[in-house]
């Protein structure tokens, strides 16, 4: 008790930095979510995989660098094509992140590993001003 009298400084610290670590998790609904940003780091640093589970035609009409597309209602089937992603990132993708979230539950009960949403989808990926390709 004396400690915590003397140091509540250093308590306090512990305690916001313990908060702060967890604010992504808590603000998400610790659904696996992830920033333009962090997405991008995944895919520069740790070769991670994006998967695109909007329909073919939404797809063609943009999508994000590097994307397979594997609509929502096909991906158990084809799950199997990203057997090679295993020990890596998963980043799935659709318009604004609903049905990746069904994607995430899809791919974690599948057994991988890694699997995180974009945050907000394409839509937040234009927004922030990043590229889209078409074809």
């Amino acid at each position: 008790m004396k400690f915590l009298l003397e140091y509540w400084y250093l308590v306090a610290s512990a305690l916001v930095s313990g908060a702060l670590l967890l604010w992504p998790i808590l603000r998400n609904g610790g659904k696996g979510g992830v920033s333009h940003f962090e997405a991008t780091r995944l895919i520069n640093d740790r070769d991670a995989w994006l998967v695109d589970v909007r329909s073919a035609e939404e797809f063609a009409r943009g999508h994000i660098t590097g994307a397979r597309n594997i609509p929502l209602d096909q991906l158990e089937a084809r799950s199997a094509e990203l057997t090679k992603a295993k020990s890596k990132p998963l980043i799935v993708v659709c318009q604004s992140g609903q049905r990746a979230q069904r994607a995430l539950a899809l791919l974690t009960k599948a057994g991988f590993g890694e699997v995180v949403v974009l945050e907000g989808g394409v839509t937040a990926w234009q927004a922030a001003g990043l590229p889209l390709r078409t074809a």
